[in-house]
């Protein structure tokens, strides 16, 4: 598990600094730098990374990083995961990743709607 997390936060990193250096193709490059300060400041590192271990591994989300990510808001969610996802080395997975994008979403919803009642 320890290997896996390391992973993570290096893919993590890897993206942040690929993001720097490279703009993304479906949003102009001052676009993709605001949505992305603007979403990475509604959840916290750690619920960052929980989501793109289950997106991206077989990494698992606790209630409170699903709240968070239903606050953070399902264009942030979108755009972030497609941002990531459209990466060379991710690509040929990409389809897979989407769907699981969309999973993670309907669970959050559903685990929010949940916990409100």
């Amino acid at each position: 598990m320890v290997k896996f997390t390391t992973q993570l936060t290096s893919i993590f990193v890897v993206v942040v600094l690929v993001y720097a250096c490279v703009p993304t193709s479906a949003v102009e490059e001052s676009e993709a730098k605001q949505l992305w300060d603007t979403c990475l400041l509604k959840i916290t590192p750690k619920c960052a990374l929980d989501i793109i271990a289950n997106v991206f591994g077989n990494g698992t989300i606790s209630d409170s990083c699903c709240h968070d990510l239903v606050q953070e808001g399902r264009v942030c969610h979108d755009t972030l995961i497609q941002y990531i996802s459209d990466r060379p080395s991710l690509r040929a997975n990409e389809t897979q990743y989407l769907k699981k994008k969309n999973d993670l979403w309907n669970h959050c919803i559903s685990t929010s709607k949940i916990a409100k009642n």
